[in-house]
């Protein structure tokens, strides 16, 4: 049976994440076999498994760290906000159902089974478990039924690491007060302290760093810089979404929506040196850029309303006219058609006009499509012709049909060698339901070079390999961990010797 460390935050976009991957990667590059696990995780980012299965994009992330092959396993249950009230529940991959939060909460001890289950099952496959807790478990009102933070910790008998976000300010009082509101054996369950995301001297901190540890009772095992290591994100709190990068040769906007998804599609964009990609949320922050990117979406027709109401429809709607492109993925080829109907109710039911930038109709129906593809573009138009040909991999996760008489923009085969055709291209318009399709280097860099040509500048992108690009992150945020904590004393923890 495998040994397991947990860490847990004090509050959300501490770091938990990537803390986990980093010591997900030292524990390979030291010889073990370790998985990743987080019982429960709330995020719009996910992807599909080999099986077919849905899965959070964090634990995805974890485990190319970990050098294994994602399992459903690793991330029993899933939640998808599909409302501020109210989230698409997957368990065990599968979707069961959309529920609001409050019968979500009295829901949940019926899944302690299915968390449990999974757990042991990966435990008795490998060395280590690096288990993520979620939130904070200082959360009072949330304790009855944890299975995500102490109740998990308890049940798989895991020592914690806690860690705070200095960068956010108050890191001292979110540390202790986060120990001093749990149960006195919930505390005694907590082994070190983790300070995370510092910039500056840390020899400022020693003082702090003594008397937390006095008013702990808690040993600080180490300051974490903010580290420049480029790795797939979680949710919306990434600062991808607010920031922005290198002043490239073309500029790519990625329309910021309320209930955005799979944002990890455009990491690959953004990494082009040739490439400026934005997010933007309004039309004052879109300009004019060379491209537009419409994202997945978790609620297409709300989201739809909102991009109406904000002008932005509008907007997109003129840059098209004028011979812009615009692409759209998922829920963003779904807004691109004429209409997104909902006999269902889905989502919010009823029937909506689209933008009408490609001639397709949307229906959404209860049966979620999950399937990774490997495929070719066949049929793009304009300013995209030259992507022809050019493949692709990647995977489709959505609940609704888009039908049309166009011919399709992509084809495929299937996990299970299925052969399909997918998308529309009509201009410089085109869109599919195809995640991922960047991760591949010819993908990306075949749609900058069509971006390129269409400004007239002679440069080329190069194809990279960003499998072997993640592989040397995941090896540079392992060296920054290793040189900031104290291993010796994170394996005497793990081995039950603190």
């Amino acid at each position: 049976m495998a040994k397991a460390i947990m860490l847990q935050g004090t509050a959300s976009n501490a770091g938990k994440s990537l803390l986990a991957a980093g010591l997900c990667r030292i524990f390979r590059q030291d010889g073990y076999r370790v998985a990743p696990f987080k019982s429960q995780n709330m995020a719009l980012n996910s992807a599909i498994t080999a099986d077919g299965l849905e899965m959070g994009r964090a634990q995805v992330m974890q485990a190319q760290a970990a050098g294994v092959e994602p399992d459903v396993r690793m991330n029993p249950i899933l939640l998808k906000p599909t409302s501020d009230v109210g989230s698409q529940v997957i368990v065990r991959g599968i979707p069961r159902g959309t529920m609001r939060a409050g019968d979500y909460f009295q829901y949940k001890k019926n899944l302690i089974s299915d968390v449990m289950e999974a757990y042991e099952s990966l435990a008795a496959e490998y060395d280590i478990i690096v288990i993520e807790g979620a939130g904070s478990p200082a959360e009072i009102n949330l304790k009855e039924d944890d299975l995500v933070n102490m109740g998990m910790a308890r049940r798989a008998g895991a020592p914690v690491l806690l860690c705070g976000d200095i960068d956010r300010g108050g890191v001292f009082a979110s540390l202790y007060g986060t120990v001093k509101l749990l149960e006195p054996e919930e505390q005694a369950r907590i082994k070190g302290l983790i300070i995370n995301k510092f910039r500056g001297d840390v020899d400022i901190l020693r003082p702090g760093l003594g008397q937390l540890e006095a008013l702990t009772g808690k040993p600080v095992l180490g300051v974490v810089p903010m580290l420049d290591v480029d790795v797939d994100d979680e949710d919306s709190l990434s600062a991808r979404l607010s920031g922005r990068g290198r002043v490239g040769l073309v500029d790519i906007a990625v329309i910021r929506l309320p209930r955005l998804s799979n944002f990890t599609d455009f990491n690959p964009l953004e990494r082009m040196e040739e490439v400026t990609l934005r997010y933007v949320g309004s039309v004052k922050e879109l300009g004019k850029p060379d491209l537009i990117l419409l994202p997945g979406t978790k609620n297409t027709m709300d989201d739809l309303r909102w991009l109406r109401e904000s002008g932005l429809e509008g907007a997109i709607l003129k840059h098209a006219a004028s011979g812009g492109g615009v692409v759209g993925i998922c829920g963003g080829y779904q807004m691109l058609g004429r209409t997104v109907s909902d006999p269902e109710g889905v989502e919010s039911g009823g029937t909506l006009k689209g933008l009408g930038l490609l001639p397709a109709e949307t229906v959404f129906q209860g049966e979620k499509t999950r399937t990774q593809v490997t495929g070719v573009f066949r049929a793009p138009a304009g300013l995209f012709a030259a992507m022809d040909g050019v493949p692709f991999q990647g995977y489709e996760i959505h609940m609704g049909r888009t039908v049309s008489a166009g011919d399709p923009l992509v084809a495929f085969s299937t996990q299970t060698g299925e052969e399909r055709t997918d998308g529309l291209a009509a201009g410089n318009v085109w869109g599919c339901y195809v995640h991922g399709l960047f991760d591949r280097g010819e993908t990306a860099a075949a749609l900058v070079n069509c971006l390129l040509k269409a400004k007239g500048l002679e440069r080329e992108a190069a194809s990279v390999d960003w499998q072997a690009y993640a592989q040397l992150q995941y090896d540079k945020l392992a060296d920054g961990l290793r040189s900031s904590l104290d291993m010796e004393e994170i394996y005497r923890i793990l081995n039950g010797e603190r």
